[in-house]
């Protein structure tokens, strides 16, 4: 009998096997730069889930075409895929999803979808305005970096209505200085936002 687990939570991650391959510390640090990550653990996160959805289409590509199994699953497969805009709704086929790659879900998070939109003014300040709840994903908050964002919720990506980018509050410093006079309230300059 194998030893019996209580830990109520699964494995979200997998460490590489070889920690020091060079090719492989190249290529994440160069998707760490690009997409602004925090550290190696978001890139093996977004490998690992990868790797499961790549599993399970390979197990269902195995049955035959016609079983239950396969068109239930698959196509729920395919329709998440899609919702999350992995695969375009021309791709409805599990050899596609063998074809996704980490860039593909990385494009897709919030952070990525931020400074696309042009909310932020780098990768890393998207990241910032994330974290500090300055954007909402329709009417919600979000605050985390790595949500991955659908194709519907795409067009509802916002700051906040509570931000002082987003007509809200003003922030710490603007409030300062108008209490101050100095500021007489259009001379603030848009750093003074950022606090």
């Amino acid at each position: 009998m194998g030893k019996k687990s209580y830990v109520n939570y699964g494995k979200s991650f997998r460490k590489p096997k070889r920690p020091f391959e060079k090719e492989r510390l190249d290529s994440e640090m160069k998707i760490i730069g690009e997409y602004g990550l925090k550290n190696k653990r978001e890139v093996w996160r977004v490998n690992y889930a990868l790797a499961k959805i790549r599993t399970a289409a390979r197990t269902l590509l195995t049955l035959d075409e016609k079983s239950e199994q396969r068109m239930f699953q698959g196509d729920a497969l395919l329709r998440r895929m899609i919702r999350l805009g992995l695969l375009l709704e021309s791709e409805k086929k599990l050899d596609y999803v063998l074809g996704l790659t980490t860039a593909k879900i990385m494009e897709r998070r919030l952070q990525t979808k931020v400074f696309k939109l042009g909310l932020a003014k780098s990768i890393h300040h998207a990241r910032t305005l994330i974290r500090q709840r300055h954007i909402r994903v329709g009417k919600q908050i979000c605050d985390i970096p790595s949500f991955l964002v659908r194709l519907d919720s795409e067009k509802h990506i916002d700051f906040a209505l509570t931000s002082p980018f987003g007509g809200g509050r003003p922030g710490r410093v603007r409030r300062k200085k108008a209490a101050s006079g100095g500021g007489k309230g259009d001379g603030a300059t848009a750093a003074d936002d950022e606090d």
